[in-house]
Parts: C-alpha cells; sequence; structure tokens
C-alpha cells in the first residue's frame, strides 16, 4: 500500500500521511507566531491574514489589478474580493480607479500608506525571525535551510494539484 493510500481504518497510513498532519499541525501555529511577533516588534495594526495577501498581490502589479484577476490570483471567490475591498478602500489601504479608456471597469492599487505599511511587515517579519532562528541550535538552522527547497516545491505542487479548483476557495 503507497502511504496516500488509505488503510482499512479510513485513516491515512505511512511517513508521507505523518508528514502531511505534522505539518499541517505546524502551519497555522506558525503562520500566526510570525505575525504576532511582526506586529509587536513593530507596533503594527493588526490586519488579517487575507488583507495582507491582498496588499501583496497589488503591489506585485504596480499598474493594478481588476477585481477578478485578484480573485484569480489568490484563488479566493469574487465575493471575498469585494468584501476585502471595501473593508480596505474604508482604511485607505486599497483604491480603486476607473480607468480613463473604460469608466466601467474598475482597477485596484495598493496605496501608498498601504506599501509602506507592508514594507514594515516585511522588515519586522525577517527581523523577528532572524533573531529566533540565530538562537537555535546550529542543527536546526541546516535542518530548516535544507527544508526550504523542499517547501517550495510543496506550495509549487499543492498550487498545480489545486490549479484547476475554478477560483472559488475562500
Amino acid at each position: 500500500m503507497r502511504d496516500t493510500e488509505s488503510t482499512g481504518d479510513g485513516k491515512f497510513g505511512g511517513e508521507a500521511a505523518r508528514v502531511a498532519v505534522a505539518l499541517g499541525g505546524l502551519l497555522g501555529p506558525l503562520r500566526r507566531a510570525v505575525l504576532r511577533a511582526t506586529r509587536s516588534a513593530e507596533g503594527l495594526p493588526d490586519l488579517p491574514e487575507a488583507q495582507i495577501e491582498l496588499l501583496r498581490a497589488l503591489a506585485s502589479s504596480p499598474e493594478g489589478l481588476s477585481p477578478g484577476a485578484v480573485a484569480a490570483r489568490l484563488r479566493v471567490a469574487p465575493s471575498t474580493v469585494s468584501n476585502l475591498v471595501r473593508t480596505m478602500s474604508g482604511a485607505r489601504l486599497v483604491e480603486r480607479v476607473r480607468p480613463e479608456h473604460d469608466q466601467r471597469s474598475v482597477v485596484l492599487t495598493a496605496s501608498r500608506e498601504s506599501l509602506d505599511l507592508l514594507e514594515r511587515y516585511d522588515r519586522a517579519s525577517t527581523a523577528a525571525l532572524t533573531r529566533v532562528v540565530e538562537e537555535l541550535p546550529d542543527a536546526d538552522r541546516v535542518a530548516l535551510n535544507g527544508a526550504l527547497p523542499a517547501l517550495d516545491r510543496l506550495v509549487a505542487a499543492l498550487q498545480a494539484a489545486h490549479g484547476a479548483d475554478n477560483g472559488t476557495t475562500a
């Protein structure tokens, strides 16, 4: 039986399943710990992760993105983008621009304030992680460094495996 096949009791067995369960259990706490450390180090606002993801998408496209393009890039429903934009526009983090050539459409851009905020998040996150990683034993630092390419491949494999999910996950 392969690692990804189900055992008779309905649970996944093997080393791959054990790694998947352990990784799944660590990702949420790791993400939350990094965000907490980042926010407290710089006194940054408590932006939800979804808003940070939207800002990253807009920051990577200075010319702006349509709401549909944002939904596709983030793989979320258009209504999710609409709700995020409504909240973030009110906080002056996202700007809605109507192109001169098509007044019916809207392009979303990150405000200067949000780009500065995102830069502060990145700087504080890097500093917080660097401090903690420097305090780890050498063997842990080597293991983390060695795991980075595998984690990158894992992200790519997950994106490829779920590329046909029609962009409506929340």
